[in-house]
């Protein structure tokens, strides 16, 4: 699955970059069918970055690889513990 998952990051990956983001898979829960990804670069800061997880790359993964269910960026999981995203 991770894979499967990996190869269509790979090419959703230009279009991110394309509004100097970028985008890389973190890890992928078979169990659940959770894939967490960091958006990193301008997405960090982008208001739209909601939409872009959501309804592109989540929607994307659903429609390509069998089983995944959510999809969720490490960037705003790590602001609901208290963390600040940082990327170099």
């Amino acid at each position: 699955m991770r894979d499967e998952i990996d190869k269509v990051i790979q090419v959703i990956r230009p279009a991110i970059q394309a509004d100097n983001g970028d985008i890389y898979l973190r890890e992928v829960d078979e169990g659940t069918g959770v894939v967490t990804v960091e958006l990193i670069g301008a997405c960090v800061s982008c208001p739209a970055s909601t939409v872009t997880l959501k309804a592109g790359v989540e929607r994307i993964l659903k429609d390509r690889v069998p089983g995944v269910t959510q999809v969720i960026n490490l960037g705003e999981q790590a602001q609901e513990i208290g963390e600040t995203p940082v990327s170099l």
